[in-house]
């Protein structure tokens, strides 16, 4: 079974997905994912124009999308059955549901666990003009309300991102929906694969953005996480006057509807009603619930490097090659037996760079050898894009090699090719061991508790806990 039809593949969580369930099968994560016959006209935009890539980037995505007139034949069961059919069948220690997080896959993936996304983007095919937040919102309202009331297990996130996401919206409408409850699939997903007495870990993500409420489980969020702040999507600034000039955009301030509340962010945040769902089947069934609770999407960055770095040193594997991927562009099976410690980044721009710098700048971190760079490329120059002058600073800081894997720098941050280029890169990067055995949980606890004999304060913003309320008597309940 593929992909739905009515989803995007070009997002984080069918991205992060993908590149999980890749990983549990043993199967290398292309580029392009699922729609190998892209690589090389994707390759060939190389030879393009930058505004005629720009069209390629808008054209890519406008192929990925929905109907307005479909929303009331969705069913998200179906995106359910995708994803319990996307991992082998075999039974699991672990199982982990929520929301996406770059830094989280390659946790995932070292404890050999699935990940059931609580977020989905629904691509609607809408033309709406990039800076009328307003009349994006409007042309959103009855295909979302079709949406929620034949789906009444989800909540709907209408986001409207004039920023980085500048292009796509052109041509599309982005639907993020948000699961409230595990719903059957899954439920028997976690009966029939996850262990008598296993544990599902919750990610949660606590990110929320000032939203608009326009129906019943149904909101509209201007602005998105990235290069410009909330604020100046709600009342401007120099930097964002500038773009728009730039991009010969009709106002120099984007108007949009006025918020009435906030909400979990579209992308990333966690709606907490999955959470006690999740509880509430734990507890019917014997399993145990763990939480990871962070404030933002890169937080749990440096924690996950720096876990692998000490995975590997236990293992006498070298510990001094940094693999730095951002958004989807990532494949954690080339990545481990590359022997590379993994730090994601959820984008591009000054936020993304500057965690990078943190991480490298830190007192008790060793230099590493090498550092590889797997860059984003969103197809506009957007508020708080990072130059690539900037990234070559931190490039530099490998004490023996530093390189962008498959990017063309001059073309940044139009370079479409690099989506059909990273991979093979990392891949070609000298493999230091076969697949290890997974962690447990057991040793993450381990690398916690050492961690904060050390320094209590390291990993800010991200925390584990276990939820203590009972998990019933151990009956599986079949």
């Amino acid at each position: 079974m593929g992909i739905p039809p009515f989803l995007a593949g070009f997002d984080s969580s069918s991205g992060m997905l993908r590149a999980n369930a890749c990983f549990l099968r043993d199967e290398p994560f292309t580029a392009m994912g699922e729609n190998k016959l892209l690589e090389i006209p994707i390759a060939a935009t190389r030879l393009l124009p930058p505004r005629l890539r720009e069209k390629v980037f808008i054209g890519s995505g406008a192929t990925e999308t929905i109907s307005p007139k479909r929303m009331g034949r969705i069913d998200m069961e179906e995106v359910s059955r995708w994803v319990a059919e996307e991992y082998p069948r075999r039974r699991y220690p672990v199982v982990a549901v929520g929301s996406a997080c770059g830094a989280l896959t390659h946790l995932w993936t070292a404890l050999g666990a699935p990940w059931l996304p609580q977020t989905f983007l629904i691509p609607v095919r809408q033309r709406v003009h990039p800076d009328d937040p307003g009349g994006a919102m409007f042309r959103g309202l009855e295909p979302g309300a079709e949406l929620v009331r034949r789906n009444p297990e989800i909540t709907l996130h209408h986001m409207h991102d004039a920023n980085q996401d500048r292009m796509m919206v052109r041509a599309l409408t982005y639907f993020r929906v948000k699961r409230l409850e595990l719903g059957p699939t899954w439920e028997r997903f976690l009966l029939d694969r996850l262990e008598p007495g296993g544990t599902i870990v919750v990610s949660e993500c606590t990110t929320r953005w000032r939203t608009t409420r326009v129906g019943p489980r149904h909101v509209f969020q201007h602005g998105a996480m990235g290069g410009a702040t909330e604020e100046e999507f709600h009342h401007g600034s120099p930097r964002v006057s500038e773009y728009l000039e730039r991009y010969d955009s009709p106002v120099r301030r984007w108007y949009g509807p006025e918020p009435d509340g906030d909400s979990p962010e579209a992308e990333w945040g966690f709606e907490p009603a999955l959470r006690e769902d999740i509880e509430r089947f734990a507890r019917a069934n014997g399993f145990r619930v763990r939480r990871v609770v962070f404030d933002h999407p890169e937080a749990p960055s440096p924690l996950v490097a720096d876990l692998y770095r000490d995975w590997y040193a236990r293992r006498s594997i070298p510990t001094n090659r940094l693999m730095v991927s951002s958004f989807i562009l990532t494949e954690p099976r080339a990545t481990l037996m590359a022997g590379a410690v993994p730090f994601w980044m959820k984008f591009n721009t000054e936020v993304s760079h500057r965690a990078l710098r943190d991480y490298l700048d830190a007192d008790h971190r060793e230099p590493f050898d090498e550092i590889h760079l797997a860059l984003f490329q969103n197809g506009v120059e957007a508020v708080g894009l990072t130059t690539i002058d900037e990234w070559r600073e931190l490039l530099g800081r490998a004490r023996r090699k530093g390189r962008f894997l498959g990017l063309r720098t001059r073309a940044h941050p139009r370079d479409l090719a690099h989506f059909a280029r990273y991979d093979a890169a990392l891949r070609r990067l000298r493999p230091r061991h076969p697949r290890p055995e997974p962690l447990t949980l057991e040793d993450v606890d381990d690398f916690l508790e050492r961690s904060r004999k050390e320094d209590e304060n390291r990993y800010p913003g991200v925390r584990f806990e276990t939820l203590h309320e009972p998990v019933g008597s151990g009956s599986r309940g079949r």
